[in-house]
């Protein structure tokens, strides 16, 4: 897919040079309005929670949902929290310091990946309920489906087998850092982050544009799954375009699945564990969603 997403934009820039151009603008006129926004905070403050204890903090509070539901450490909580508070790639990202911090197993952080990297509510909520379906009752299903997916998601894939999980909580305090080493850090490093999120945004949005202009179900499903900022204006207010925008908002997007690819580069973890888990979860939120359909 992405090999002819590739050839098709290699078309469309020898041909129509000035669309391409204006659809570049428009990308980057998103990334400064809304992207950078609200992923930047969230990216410099993730890293910052981490690194001051957050996940020991989210052991105690969230553990007995983590260790009891995912047979995962509680401090993975902290990931998955931010996963749905901030929206892609902040979950990723969290599982992915997690594991460099040494609270997390390589096998556990692959597993935690597989779902607790999620869309943020306010673009279920306001921009596809409210915008695309004019109501903040059917976004708040949309944001219902969506946690419900992820959740069934991580008890797919989770261990078949109780570990010791709690062993690693006390390992938090020892390798914490002081506040202002770990804030220049953080700065740094979500500020790089934010460069490659927002490169994929707007290459990714240019990609889409032939895709958007595609008639009926079909022109929708394939904007969703290239670049989900771009499905919006396609969408109708029906019974198949809630379908649609629950299951592309669970897989995320070709250009979600590239920005976790950056954030978790040098973690040593593989994107294949996120793949994977953003795909069923798409499923599971399409099912969902023909279910809701009928009540709403």
């Amino acid at each position: 897919m992405i090999l002819l997403l590739l050839l098709g934009a290699a078309a469309l820039s020898l041909g129509e040079s000035a669309a391409v151009q204006q659809s570049v603008r428009q990308g980057l006129s998103l990334c400064a309005r809304s992207v950078i926004p609200a992923l930047l905070p969230f990216l410099v403050v993730s890293s910052l929670l981490v690194s001051q204890g957050f996940g020991q903090w989210a052991g105690r509070g969230l553990g007995g949902i983590m260790e009891g539901l995912f047979r995962l450490p509680g401090c993975g909580g902290a990931a998955l929290a931010l996963g749905f508070a901030a929206g892609y790639p902040v979950g990723a990202r969290t599982a992915a310091e997690l594991y460099r911090e040494g609270q997390l197993t390589k096998e556990e952080a692959q597993r935690l990946l597989t779902f607790c990297n999620n869309a943020n509510p306010a673009f279920l909520v306001t921009v596809l309920g409210r915008g695309v379906f004019h109501s903040a009752r059917t976004g708040i299903w949309l944001w219902l489906i969506h946690v419900a997916a992820a959740f069934c998601t991580g008890l797919l894939f989770r261990s078949p087998e109780q570990r010791g999980l709690s062993r690693r909580i006390g390992r938090e305090e020892r390798r914490k850092k002081s506040f202002a080493s770990a804030f220049v850090e953080a700065v740094g490093s979500g500020a790089l982050a934010m460069v490659g999120i927002c490169g994929f945004v707007t290459v990714f949005y240019v990609l889409s544009r032939p895709l958007a202009a595609l008639p009926g179900k079909a022109g929708m499903l394939l904007t969703g799954l290239t670049e989900l900022f771009s499905l919006t204006p396609c969408l109708t207010a029906d019974g198949g375009g809630f379908v649609i925008a629950a299951a592309c908002a669970g897989f995320g997007g070709v250009s979600v699945l590239c920005q976790t690819a950056a954030v978790l580069e040098g973690s040593d973890l593989s994107n294949r564990w996120c793949v994977t888990g953003k795909l069923v979860q798409g499923l599971f939120s399409a099912v969902f969603a023909l279910i809701v359909w009928q009540w709403l």
